[in-house]
């Protein structure tokens, strides 16, 4: 698997593999399906946008993470975001763009990275605390758009804590 970042002319892709677990539903809170343009602007190249990377498998994009500071979170703060494609699934993809994730929130001096994760999201649940985020909040029945409530749960990674405790070489 290659990582790389992601440019405006990966949007097309990526926004289908967006939309396809937007329609899916049930794991992320975005509901409404994207456009390229507006896949580029939220991910890659728009007002808020951090970091967005790719990583690619056979000449294919499997999947993205993007750093952003949609929201105006508190300063040192960026929220992340990870989608891996669901037909044909590819393992290890949140794993693999992590790192990479990780060295930007460091060149960009942040503190934390904030995930927020809906509380029926077990995979993402599970992802977030492999990666070594921990839980900080919850959000209570916040509601879809069909009114449907549903908790969200804060978890954060300490970017400073990482690199105090990785070696580098």
């Amino acid at each position: 698997m290659h990582i790389r970042k992601a440019v405006s002319s990966d949007a097309e892709e990526l926004s289908a593999l967006l939309n396809e677990i937007i329609r899916a539903g049930g794991t992320t809170a975005l509901e409404t399906p994207l456009s390229a343009a507006e896949f580029a602007d939220w991910f890659i190249d728009g007002e808020f946008p951090l970091a967005c990377h790719v990583a690619e498998h056979k000449q294919a994009l499997v999947g993205f993470q993007s750093l952003s500071l949609y929201g105006d979170p508190p300063k040192g703060v960026a929220d992340i975001a990870t989608f891996a494609r669901m037909n044909p699934k590819t393992a290890g993809v949140g794993s693999a763009l992590f790192p990479a994730t990780r060295v930007a929130a460091e060149e960009f001096g942040l503190e934390f990275i904030n995930a927020t994760i809906r509380a029926d999201n077990f995979s993402g649940l599970g992802y977030y605390a492999k990666m070594g985020f921990e839980t900080y909040a919850r959000l209570v029945q916040v509601p879809l758009q069909d009114g449907t409530p549903v908790d969200r749960i804060k978890k954060r990674f300490s970017v400073e804590a990482q690199h105090r405790t990785t070696p580098h070489a």
